[in-house]
């Protein structure tokens, strides 16, 4: 019997492999990450998922980071506060960013930015937060995605991942069955400044009832 998890000291261990160039599966509420914390590490997450060109990292990150690195106006800093602080879901917030920001220029954004934006992972759980706040503390940038072979659907279990996804992991933080599971979907990702849905995602729907009833914005419905 193991007994509660130990967050904090999980996310230490995880970090200091990332922070030394090597590869975590990480326990998200959204689904299982595959991050990591180097131009090496991240080219080999890439080549092993077998992801296309167009298909970019997001980075680990939490309101600390979302403030230092997001460069946008006031409605969208409130959007984001209405949905990730007032009514605690994640969401993969899309921004324009400032890449003098230090935390921009520890590494590469080859594969992460898109005409000067940033995706950004924002509360999708205590172990998200935990490691989110070793990154900025440290200034060592974490990016990732799904912990998948592309194109085969977000994992929320770790015996459910491919086996070479596994394989190329250096630690794996096994918190079980994820929160957000029944959707069968990753975060929800917002271009915040356009008010665009990039992708349809976990908790879709309240966020787009947040949206409605709060800043009378219209939110497309999913695709059937």
């Amino acid at each position: 019997m193991q007994g509660r998890f130990d967050i904090a000291g999980d996310a230490a261990r995880a970090f200091a492999v990332l922070r030394q160039g090597g590869i975590a599966i990480l326990p998200m509420d959204v689904g299982y990450s595959l991050i990591g914390g180097s131009e090496a590490a991240l080219g080999k997450i890439f080549e092993t998922k077998g992801r296309s060109a167009a298909k970019l990292n997001a980075m680990v990150g939490n309101e600390a980071i979302h403030q230092a690195i997001h460069r946008i106006d006031q409605q969208a800093r409130d959007v984001v506060q209405a949905i990730t602080v007032d009514a605690d879901l994640p969401l993969g917030v899309i921004a324009p960013c400032d890449p003098s920001h230090p935390l921009l220029q520890a590494l590469s954004l080859d594969g992460s930015s898109k005409d000067g934006t940033i995706a950004l992972l924002m509360n999708p759980g205590p172990f998200h937060e935990a490691i989110s706040s070793l990154s900025l503390a440290a200034g060592h940038p974490l990016f990732g995605s799904s912990a998948n072979r592309s194109l085969q659907g977000t994992k929320f279990r770790v015996e459910d991942m491919e086996p070479e996804i596994t394989a190329i992991a250096d630690i794996i933080i096994d918190y079980g069955l994820r929160k957000y599971h029944p959707y069968k979907a990753s975060s929800t990702l917002l271009d915040v400044v356009n008010m665009e849905v990039v992708r349809y995602g976990a908790c879709f729907e309240l966020i787009d009832d947040i949206l409605r009833r709060r800043f009378d914005i219209e939110l497309p419905a999913p695709p059937a």
